[in-house]
């Protein structure tokens, strides 16, 4: 038990630092000012799924410490979220349901992205379905968001699993990865 707890411990550290440098990449201005995702709860946890899904997508099916360090990145995004919560004042008893409604959603938009990653147009449908919310996107937005989402991909495939280990990770700029 106690092996366990130290290999899980030395994951935790990276994978919060993995995490972090997802939610900061999800804050790129251009995402709400130039492809206006709306700049509200909805629409950043979108931006920071993306991001967080794009580096559980590399890490997945990495070699040995790939997957612990995905698990460790989706642990890190809802502590993160628990700790949210509870700072905008959501009581003790409501947390764990609205917890595992954004886990769901997660998942379920982990699930659309991984089905249609092949073709780009209905990457774009599936990221305008959850960033727009049934709404129609800004012209080329979704398209746009659909390069990003393959521009990072291809950014992080390089990356390696050791330096993720060390909680190192890039992100292109939006714009960059949009274009």
């Amino acid at each position: 038990m106690a092996g366990f707890l130290r290999r899980r411990d030395k994951h935790e550290r990276a994978a919060f630092q993995l995490y972090t440098a997802a939610v900061a990449a999800a804050r790129d201005p251009y995402l709400y000012a130039t492809l206006r995702i709306p700049d509200t709860l909805d629409g950043r946890f979108d931006a920071i799924a993306l991001y967080v899904y794009l580096a559980i997508r590399r890490l997945g099916t990495a070699p040995p410490p790939g997957p612990d360090l995905a698990q460790g990145i989706f642990d890190a995004m809802f502590h993160d979220m628990d700790t949210n919560l509870r700072e905008m004042g959501v009581s003790d008893m409501s947390i764990g349901k609205r917890n595992r409604a954004m886990w769901e959603a997660f998942h379920g938009r982990s699930a659309a992205y991984a089905a249609a990653w092949e073709d780009k147009s209905a990457l774009a449908l599936a990221l305008a379905r959850n960033f727009w919310r049934g709404g129609e996107p800004p012209e080329g937005a979704a398209a746009a968001l659909s390069r990003l989402a393959s521009a990072q991909a291809g950014c992080l495939a390089p990356q390696s699993v050791e330096a993720m280990a060390r909680g190192d990770i890039h992100f292109l700029p939006a714009q960059e990865a949009a274009q």
